[in-house]
């Protein structure tokens, strides 16, 4: 799974070359929000960081507005969260990656053996920025 190894991996590496801590707050169904919420109410971090698989994507909207009552800054791994009210996102851009899929599968269609096709990483990324939500929790972006 990606989420986990992001969280187990690469966060980890991450946060301790920039000096920061990590507090893990798991959520695994509907009823754990309140008690995740109070946790992060209860330790107030700097920001928080939503990762996660269907039940976080539904719920994309809770989370940024509780966010946004916390005065939280709140970074998220899918596009779609900013839509909803989340601060930001910053990934690989999700369009060109499809394209390179179609690229795939066209050269597979032709007859080429997906063993011999290169693997590739991501080139094109994006920062996605909220400014409606920025001004709302009193953070300033600089343009």
């Amino acid at each position: 799974m990606r989420n986990m190894f992001e969280f187990k991996e690469v966060l980890p590496a991450s946060a301790r070359a920039l000096n920061l801590t990590i507090l893990r707050r798991e959520v695994r169904d509907e009823n754990d929000f309140d008690r995740v919420f109070g946790a992060i109410n209860k330790d107030r971090p700097d920001g928080i960081f939503v990762l996660g698989g269907p039940l976080m994507q539904r719920s994309f909207e809770r989370t940024a507005t509780f966010a946004i009552r916390s005065r939280l800054p709140s970074m998220y791994d899918t596009r779609d969260a900013v839509d909803v009210g989340g601060l930001m996102f910053y990934g690989a851009d999700v369009m060109e990656m499809y394209e390179r899929v179609a690229a795939f599968v066209d050269k597979i269609f032709k007859g080429r053996k997906p063993a011999d096709l290169p693997v590739e990483q991501p080139t094109k990324f994006e920062l996605v920025v909220n400014l409606k939500t920025a001004n709302q929790i009193g953070v300033t972006i600089s343009t």
